[in-house]
């Protein structure tokens, strides 16, 4: 593995490859699920050119879908979250109630996708800041409310980058 350290709009960005070339983790700074450094391999920030054009295009409001082969590495049930996470459209966003009920689970599984979402690896690609409490208000974030405030407020184009 290696990864990259990369500067966007919401401070520096760490980009984890696997020896493939896939996007293994994408991690803000002071990301609470943030495996430790040592674990990512050698820093080259040459490594996963087209993750960081594609990031480039969003948080420049041209682009509002990634396209990067990704190794996202979790249980069964936090990576068929982590697939349906992709489906919810670039500016919307959904309850965990909702996501739940979307997904086939009973009522009451809100807690369970919440949990997995929260350990989504691949934060903004796979984009569980579009999931939001029942009333609409921001609950947990990996990389804090604050950027999920404006990566929703980016994508809604209440404001730019």
């Amino acid at each position: 593995m290696t990864y990259a350290v990369i500067d966007s709009p919401l401070g520096k960005l760490t980009l984890v490859a696997t020896d493939q070339g896939e996007l293994a983790g994408l991690y803000m700074e002071e990301h609470r699920h943030r495996p430790p450094l040592e674990t990512f391999g050698v820093r080259d920030d040459s490594v996963l050119p087209e993750v960081v054009q594609q990031l480039k295009e969003y948080f420049a409001g041209e682009r509002t879908t990634f396209d990067v082969p990704l190794a996202l590495t979790g249980t069964p049930f936090q990576q068929g979250v982590w697939t349906a996470l992709q489906d919810i459209p670039y500016g919307d966003t959904t309850t965990y109630g909702e996501f739940a009920a979307s997904l086939g689970l009973v009522p009451g599984a809100s807690r369970a996708v919440g949990l997995a979402n929260g350990k989504n690896p691949v934060s903004i690609i796979v984009p569980c800041h579009r999931v939001v409490g029942s009333t609409g208000s921001l609950t947990g974030y990996g990389g804090g409310l604050d950027r999920k405030q404006r990566l929703l407020d980016h994508e809604r184009a209440d404001v730019l980058f």
